[in-house]
């Protein structure tokens, strides 16, 4: 096989400051670890997550801002994929329902996007056109409410949304509020879009529910939480749908006593490890996944040799976690042993402006 045939493009997204623009764009070749050198390829304001159209054509992110078209709203943007060059072209832009985006998803059809609004708490449902475009937003809603921590819990804030993977039901989780919503996504005729709500799940007082990962193919859900850097396991009913929580464990050594925030959580392809991003201890967690239980065991402590580790990727093939260290504008290759989930370093790693999410593309959109 070819060098070219196993190099994938990929994108990131940035806080854009003195060194980072937008989005840029990098190869990644997942028979050597390496990455190249990431190029721009559009400009604008704070891409801080991004998402893939199901087609792979078609790449979206959110604009982590507060005041967008003179509206108090963040936005949310679309972009055409040029597979060659790696160039991103604006097809539009739309208010994202909200202040401070920070996460957003599209279904499988391919017919609607979710987004999570951070700074004002909103969730908000836009339509997706059949060209990829984005429709102004049919569905908007923020839950009243607080939690016990009084400087991050005095109201709501959505920081994560996504749907499950058999594209029945979303779940977003709300920093503020300390709980996971449930939602059906009604995507019929007039209304399309609407969020209905089956099923809101409690987590701890005081955790700061951040974001979430399904099991690829076992019903568990790995929750991490950011003001409490654990992870909390639960069973999924996707009938129901409900949220049976089955454990709670820290993502930190025994005796560390510094800042704690937990921030990205993904789980292995193979289902075997679970992995989860520490920013105050610069590092990532390794679990074991026990295949009945779901349940979890700290296999490692991996520092990212940078800081501030927000969000960090596993390539398709499994072979590797692209640690995304925000305070020290790098990316950080690290090699996945297959039987175990440990992480080893490479060597390999670019500098790149606050980079703060990764989005491979399928194959196809070469």
């Amino acid at each position: 096989m070819s060098a070219e045939a196993n190099s994938r493009l990929l994108y990131i997204g940035t806080y854009t400051a003195k060194k980072s623009k937008g989005i840029y764009s990098a190869r990644f070749d997942s028979d050597t670890g390496k990455l190249s050198a990431p190029e721009l390829a559009a400009e604008t304001k704070n891409p801080s997550f991004l998402a893939l159209h199901p087609n792979g054509r078609v790449l979206y992110a959110v604009g982590e801002i507060d005041d967008f078209q003179g509206m108090k709203t963040g936005a949310v943007s679309a972009f055409s994929i040029d597979g060659q060059s790696g160039k991103l072209s604006l097809l539009n832009q739309k208010p994202s329902g909200g202040g401070g985006p920070c996460h957003l998803c599209i279904d499988k059809t391919g017919k609607c996007m979710l987004v999570a609004n951070y700074g004002s708490g909103h969730f908000a449902a836009l339509p997706v056109e059949d060209d990829g475009k984005l429709g102004a937003p049919r569905e908007i809603i923020r839950f009243n409410g607080s939690s016990i921590n009084r400087e991050r819990q005095s109201g709501p804030h959505a920081h994560f949304v996504n749907f499950d993977p058999w594209n029945k039901f979303a779940l977003g989780c709300d920093l503020g509020l300390d709980k996971i919503f449930v939602w059906k996504v009604d995507q019929r005729g007039t209304n399309e879009g609407k969020l209905i709500l089956k099923y809101p799940a409690l987590i701890k007082p005081g955790s700061g529910p951040r974001h979430l990962a399904f099991h690829p193919s076992e019903p568990f859900v790995y929750l991490i939480n950011e003001m409490a850097a654990t992870i909390t396991v639960f069973a999924y009913d996707w009938d129901t749908p409900a949220l049976r929580e089955l454990q709670t464990i820290s993502m930190l050594p025994e005796k560390f006593e510094g800042f704690k925030s937990g921030a990205e959580i993904q789980v292995h392809p193979l289902g075997k490890f679970v992995y989860g991003s520490n920013r105050g201890h610069n590092s990532i967690a390794v679990f074991s996944v026990d295949g009945k239980s779901g349940k979890l065991t700290l296999v490692q402590h991996q520092g990212t040799q940078g800081k501030t580790p927000r969000h960090f990727a596993i390539d398709p093939t499994g072979k590797w976690l692209l640690a995304e260290n925000q305070d020290s504008d790098n990316i950080v290759i690290f090699r996945i042993d297959q039987e175990t989930g440990k992480l080893s370093a490479t060597g390999e790693k670019v500098e790149v402006g606050s980079p703060v999410c990764i989005q491979f593309v399928s194959e196809s959109a070469r």
